[in-house]
């Protein structure tokens, strides 16, 4: 099997862990999503460690990362719990699009991090992500919850920021899982004075769930990994949007949502938007 392929495998069987960790945490019920993402954070945390101790990798980041992996730790937490909230309140398939504005957000920020200047064609595909994420928040529209489709955005948005601080942190030479273990361990210890605040009793099956989320969350994190160790970003990343599709399918299995109009709009307008970069960078590599 070619590398490429074997990319475009992993990078499905993350996206699908992703959607399925979604579809966990929304079938885990009404519970506080600081406590959610305490439990989905815990069990990444104890698998990384696991698999850093098999490879006798060193858990030491580097001194002159710290600062660095810190930004990385709290944009992504604030990320995950605001997308949490984003996948209880939202159809499946709302809350999964808008997590995946990040790249574009990513775009934004490092201009300001990395010091990079985005091009034309990067900013048209910006501008038509957000032009979808609008068709999706609905703002001024009977019923729709634009509180939580914000809050959605918010979720990319620091997405977005942590993983432009992943990049700089790969750049500067940081291993890849002092990088996830880091966060795991900061966004636990974040999550829980929260969780311990709010907490609300869980019965067996709410914490089966919440450790479902957690494994499936591993899934989609190693996964990402692995497809981007055997093909790069500009072959596979296009394929990472099928998260959407999946979260659609599992949306209307186990919840019976049906997304509207607008919203088959957005996802148009932001996975054409995904496309369109993808095949840019694509073509920009081989000029």
């Amino acid at each position: 099997m070619k590398s490429k392929t074997k990319g475009i495998l992993c990078i499905l069987a993350a996206a699908f862990g992703f959607s399925m960790m979604s579809t966990f945490v929304r079938l885990a019920g009404e519970l506080p999503s600081f406590q959610k993402a305490f439990f989905r954070n815990i069990i990444a945390l104890i698998f990384v460690t696991f698999v850093m101790l098999k490879n006798k990798s060193s858990f030491r980041p580097q001194k002159e990362t710290l600062p660095y992996l810190l930004c990385r730790a709290g944009f992504g937490t604030v990320g995950l719990v605001c997308n949490f909230y984003a996948i209880d309140h939202l159809v499946l398939a709302d809350a999964n699009m808008l997590n995946k504005l990040s790249p574009f957000f990513a775009i934004i920020f490092s201009v300001f991090i990395l010091g990079e200047k985005p091009s034309s064609v990067q900013l048209a595909g910006v501008a038509a992500a957000f032009a979808g994420s609008v068709c999706i928040i609905k703002p001024g529209f009977a019923g729709a919850d634009i509180f939580s489709a914000v809050i959605g955005v918010l979720g990319g948005a620091g997405a977005g920021i942590a993983y432009t601080f992943v990049r700089k942190l790969t750049l500067g030479g940081e291993n890849g899982s002092v990088i996830i273990f880091f966060f795991s361990a900061f966004s636990s210890l974040v999550c829980l004075p929260f969780m311990i605040a709010e907490y609300e009793p869980m019965s067996i099956k709410q914490l089966a769930l919440l450790i479902c989320a957690g494994i499936s969350a591993c899934i989609g994190q190693f996964g990402i990994t692995k497809a981007y160790s055997y093909a790069p970003a500009k072959e596979i990343s296009v394929y990472d949007y099928t998260q959407v599709v999946f979260a659609a399918m599992l949306g209307f299995c186990f919840f019976g949502q049906k997304p509207d109009f607008l919203s088959i709009i957005g996802y148009i307008l932001i996975c054409g938007a995904g496309a369109a970069m993808f095949l840019y960078n694509k073509n920009k590599a081989c000029a």
